[in-house]
C-alpha cells in the first residue's frame, strides 16, 4: 500500500461546503485560512467597505461585501476581503466576476495575493483587483485591459475613479488610509 500524498488529494465544492472553520480552495487544494486578521487589516476592510457603500445608494443593482465565497469552479473556491458586485443572484456565493476585489495583505497571505489570486482573478475577468499593504498604506490598483491586468499605479493619497463600473464608483484612499497615519 502506498503512502498517499497531499497533492494526490482533490477536493470540490462539495466537500469544501461541509468543513468547519475558515477555508479557501485552490485548483482542489484546501488552504486554511489564519486566524481572524489583525485589527488594522479589519479596519482598512472597514473602511474601505464604507467609503464604497456610501456611493451605492442610487444602483440598488450593486452591492459591497466583505468575505464572501467566490465560486470560481467546483475546485476553486477564493473569499476575498472586499468585492464590489452587480447582479448576482446567488444567495449562497458568488457566481460571477465582481466589479471590484480587494485583498488586504498580510504576511502569510501576501504570496498566495500577488500571484495565484492575481492570476485567477485576471482570467475570471475581474475588472479591478486592488492589493492594499496596510503597513505601507498604499494600495496597488490594477484594471483589466483586455486579456491582462494593467497597474494604474500605488495609491495613497489620491482618488481614483472605476468609471467603467455599473455603478461609477471611486475610492478616496487619502481618506480611507487618513486614521492610519502617524
Amino acid at each position: 500500500m502506498g503512502v498517499l500524498r497531499l497533492e494526490e488529494v482533490h477536493y470540490t465544492y462539495n466537500e469544501y461546503k461541509l468543513w468547519k472553520g475558515d477555508w479557501e480552495l485552490m485548483s482542489g487544494h484546501p488552504i486554511a485560512m489564519s486566524p481572524a486578521p489583525m485589527r488594522k487589516h479589519q479596519s482598512l476592510a472597514s473602511e474601505l467597505i464604507y467609503n464604497l457603500r456610501e456611493q451605492l445608494d442610487e444602483c440598488p443593482l450593486c452591492e459591497v461585501l466583505g468575505e464572501v465565497d467566490y465560486k470560481v469552479s467546483d475546485d476553486t473556491i477564493l473569499r476575498p476581503d472586499i468585492v464590489l458586485t452587480c447582479g448576482e443572484t446567488n444567495d449562497s456565493y458568488l457566481t460571477k466576476a465582481p466589479e471590484i476585489v480587494v485583498e488586504i495583505i498580510s504576511p502569510s497571505t501576501a504570496k498566495r495575493d500577488e500571484t495565484y489570486k492575481f492570476d485567477v482573478y485576471e482570467a475570471e475577468k475581474v475588472k479591478y483587483y486592488i492589493i492594499v499593504y496596510p503597513e505601507d498604506l498604499v494600495a496597488k490598483v490594477y484594471k483589466l485591459d483586455g486579456k491582462e491586468y494593467d497597474k494604474q499605479g500605488d495609491f495613497s493619497e489620491e482618488v481614483y475613479e472605476f468609471l467603467d463600473t455599473k455603478c461609477g464608483v471611486k475610492i478616496d484612499f487619502k481618506r480611507v488610509f487618513k486614521r492610519f497615519r502617524k
